[in-house]
């Protein structure tokens, strides 16, 4: 990531994002992540673990970048999470995506939507069409806004976390704000 000292969060937690916890939650965690970055597949246990540690006190938001440029197979896995999130399966996808990362190819794909169950005539129009291309798009484009380089990016309560050394800093990050609210 490039100077992020003076970065935020830009486009505000929505309703259409992808999120697990309560919308009363005291620290709203966002991720900007690639399905095929290799740091984002090791980063994806960190918001589990806080919400495990900090129960109904964290909400986690997933949200889409993929690095066309390296990794040539994520935009199309992004793409396939949205087409498993219109059926109700996005979380689901977005493990088997992390745990698959050397297989995302189309075929491979497809076989990981029909192991989720989802109505794979539905799934295949959907991708054939990109009709979720553009919800990608705008995730790229809010995380551009928002300063983003590289991938994964974590924002807690708004604010850029640097772990550029390590996931430590986003638990220490969570800690202090619950710290302070005492």
């Amino acid at each position: 990531m490039s100077d992020l000292s003076h970065a935020g969060l830009v486009v505000p937690v929505e309703p259409t994002d992808h999120l697990q916890g309560s919308e009363h939650a005291r620290v709203t965690l966002v991720e900007y992540g690639d399905f095929e970055c290799p740091s984002c597949k090791l980063a994806a246990a960190t918001p589990r673990l806080l919400m495990e540690r900090y129960p109904n006190r964290i909400r986690f938001v997933f949200r889409h970048f993929p690095l066309e440029e390296a990794h040539p197979h994520a935009l199309l896995a992004a793409e396939a999470a949205e087409a498993a999130a219109a059926q109700g399966s996005f979380w689901p996808m977005h493990d088997l995506l992390f745990e698959n990362q050397e297989h995302l190819n189309s075929r491979d794909l497809q076989r990981y939507a029909a192991e989720l169950g989802l109505d794979t005539v539905r799934y295949h129009a959907e991708m054939d069409d990109h009709i979720y291309l553009q919800k990608v798009r705008e995730h790229i484009a809010g995380g551009r806004r928002s300063h983003i380089r590289a991938t994964p990016a974590f924002f807690v309560n708004g604010a850029v976390q640097d772990i550029s050394f390590g996931m430590k800093a986003l638990h220490d990050a969570v800690a202090a704000v619950f710290a302070q609210a005492g």
